[in-house]
């Protein structure tokens, strides 16, 4: 049995989690109602952790989309691209997404995390010096470990840190790849990329930027914080997901870089993982054109956010450092964060709860995402629901 002894301490956190009421990873879904609203334990609830960014997931264009491409190319590949070929709208998603970049090369993965894997361990060989920022998703940093890479860690979002790493490379500098996010998932708060950027210029780096979160949230056509910030053209790589704002399942990278398309032949994550079904890519594809075609998305999407985050700084909450449609409030230990989650959970309001070590320091936070499609109504209930449980806290203030 001494195999599987690894496995104690993880019996020992899902039962603190579940003597609380609900394990906050066992959570249900009865059924979905709308991007914003579903059935949980019975209870109608309001959905307010999906990352469902532009409420794409019930989008009718989207969802004829998917119908349409199941009846003509059925429901799955049933193999790798490498091994079975792709589907001409694998192709066409590619050039799509590229396009919308402003670059000429792209490639699709079956899951964002796998487009991270992917790239990451194709672009890194052991030797390799690659700069990343702390709170990266754990898929950023599970690519540069099975890269072998040799692995600098900068303080988050820290343009002085990252610098002080980049100096003690010397001339490895050169060489070297910065990874950071666009939007940081827990607290809400974006890279300072043309600060990195001029670091990437001075030190002759590369640079690799995951806008998961920030695709459909950020910039003039919503690319990301890259475009929002001005410097898209000096991003090497970008890496992202379909999960978010697309309302699908899948990731990608573009770049400027035409050795992009050889990453096909040496990225193992690409080459023996079957390709996304015909549905995910066509609801996908539609997803792209109406991200680019409806702008009043994001305005929604914004209105939102700015009114759910002011209300829970209204009520005194501790949350992020700037408004984004994610809004986390921080509780401090995990011991108040898991009964304040289970309590929203019961009067209706489904949200992330983020305890060590998945957050990015040892806080514990509740955290929202907000939606293009959550009423005024809706945001107003959450941000009543919050309140009426603040008394919760006031033992740990």
């Amino acid at each position: 049995m001494a195999l599987l002894d690894k496995f104690l301490p993880a019996a020992a956190i899902r039962e603190q989690l579940s003597a609380g009421g609900h394990d906050p990873t066992q959570v249900v879904m009865e059924r979905i109602i709308s991007p914003t609203e579903g059935i949980v334990e019975g209870r109608h609830t309001i959905l307010a952790g999906t990352n469902n960014y532009l409420g794409l997931t019930f989008d009718p264009s989207c969802v004829a989309a998917a119908r349409n491409a199941i009846e003509s190319q059925g429901t799955g590949t049933t193999g790798s691209r490498m091994a079975n070929g792709s589907f001409s709208a694998h192709a066409a998603l590619e050039q799509e997404l590229a396009g919308f970049y402003q670059v000429d090369h792209g490639m699709v993965f079956s899951t964002g995390y796998a487009a991270n894997l992917g790239t990451l361990v194709a672009l890194l060989k052991p030797g390799d010096a690659v700069l990343l920022d702390a709170d990266a998703h754990a898929s950023l940093y599970d690519g540069c470990l099975m890269s072998g890479a040799d692995i600098y860690r900068f303080r988050h979002n820290d343009v002085a840190s990252l610098e002080k790493r980049l100096e003690r490379l010397g001339a490895r500098a050169q060489d070297c790849l910065i990874v950071t996010e666009g939007l940081y998932s827990v607290l809400g708060d974006c890279a300072p990329l043309v600060d990195i950027v001029a670091l990437r210029n001075k030190y002759g780096a590369m640079l690799l930027v995951d806008e998961a979160h920030s695709l459909g949230v950020y910039g003039d056509t919503g690319c990301g914080v890259a475009e929002a910030q001005g410097v898209m053209d000096q991003v090497d790589f970008f890496v992202g997901t379909f999960s978010k704002s697309l309302g699908a399942m899948g990731g990608f990278c573009v770049s400027q870089h035409p050795e992009l398309d050889l990453i096909r032949y040496v990225s193992r994550p690409f080459i023996f993982t079957a390709s996304s079904s015909p549905s995910i890519i066509a609801s996908t594809h539609e997803a792209l054109k109406q991200l680019k075609s409806r702008p009043e998305l994001r305005e929604s999407l914004w209105r939102n956010a700015t009114r759910l985050y002011q209300g829970f700084n209204d009520l005194g909450f501790e949350t992020g450092p700037e408004i984004s449609p994610v809004v986390a409030i921080k509780l401090g230990a995990k011991e108040v964060a898991l009964p304040f989650w289970n309590q929203l959970l019961e009067k209706g309001v489904y949200t992330n709860l983020m305890v060590p070590p998945a957050s990015p320091d040892q806080h514990s936070y509740i955290r929202c995402s907000v939606s293009a499609a959550h009423s005024e109504e809706q945001v107003e209930r959450i941000i009543e629901i919050f309140g009426s449980l603040r008394g919760l806290l006031q033992d740990d203030r």
